[in-house]
C-alpha cells in the first residue's frame, strides 16, 4: 500500500506536524507529508517544513477573494494527488469551493472540547477556559466544514486543568494530546475507518 498523501495548511509555527513527522519517521504511520502551504510569508511552519525536508510554500492572499485564494491553494493540492488535508493554525475560513473539494478530506484542530471554546485561537482559548474555571480541558480534532469549528468530531482528548496551570503550561499539555490526536486520526482515515454519519464520525472496527 502506497503511504497516504498529505498536505498541511499552516499560518503559525505548525508545532503539531512535529508529531506527525516523528510519527512517519518511527513507522508508527504510513503516510507521507507531500507539501507544506502557509498563508504567511513569515510563518515558522515553513522553516519547520524545511528543516525536515518537507516542501513548502508561502501562497500570498493580497488582493484575492476567498474563492480565488482557495482556488490557488486547491491547485497547488491537486499537482500532488492529496489525499488528505490537516489544518494546523490555519487562520484563513474555507471557501464552499474547498470544502465541496475535499468533503471529509479536511481534518482541523482546536485546542478545547468542543462545541466548548469555539471560534477561539491558540491562548485565547486557554486562558477562556482558565478564566471559567474548567476542571477539564482538551482537544477536538473534526472535520472542516463550512462553519467555524463545528464540522463532525473525530476524536477528542483530555487533560486536568489544574489550580496553578496558566495559558503556557494549558497549551503545552493540549498541544501533546493535540499530536496524538492527529497521528490517531490519520492513522483511522488511512485504514478506511471513519464513517460520516450527519453530525456523527463513527469509528469502525
Amino acid at each position: 500500500m502506497t503511504p497516504l498523501k498529505i498536505a498541511v495548511l499552516a499560518s503559525t509555527r505548525a508545532t503539531d506536524m512535529q508529531g506527525i513527522i516523528d510519527a512517519i519517521g518511527n513507522g508508527n504511520l504510513d503516510a507521507e507529508i507531500k507539501i507544506l502551504l502557509s498563508s504567511k510569508k513569515d510563518a515558522y511552519a515553513l522553516e519547520r517544513a524545511r528543516n525536515n525536508e518537507i516542501e513548502c510554500m508561502f501562497i500570498d492572499s493580497a488582493g484575492l477573494g476567498r474563492e480565488e485564494y482557495d482556488e490557488k491553494i486547491i491547485a497547488e493540492l491537486k499537482k500532488k494527488n492529496i489525499e488528505l488535508i490537516l489544518l494546523i493554525g490555519y487562520m484563513k475560513i474555507l471557501s464552499k469551493k474547498f470544502i465541496e473539494n475535499y468533503k471529509f478530506k479536511i481534518m482541523n484542530i482546536h485546542p478545547s472540547l468542543l462545541p466548548a471554546f469555539g471560534g477561539g485561537m491558540d491562548k485565547n482559548v486557554h486562558k477562556a477556559v482558565i478564566d471559567c474555571g474548567c476542571k477539564i480541558t482538551g482537544c477536538t480534532l473534526h472535520f472542516a466544514d463550512e462553519s467555524v469549528d463545528g464540522g463532525p468530531i473525530i476524536i477528542q482528548k483530555v487533560c486536568e486543568v489544574n489550580d496553578w496551570d496558566n495559558e503556557d503550561t494549558l497549551k503545552e499539555k493540549v498541544q501533546k494530546l493535540e499530536q496524538d490526536a492527529f497521528v490517531e486520526a490519520i492513522k483511522l482515515f488511512s485504514e478506511n475507518k471513519l464513517k460520516v454519519e450527519g453530525r456523527k464520525v463513527k469509528i469502525l472496527k
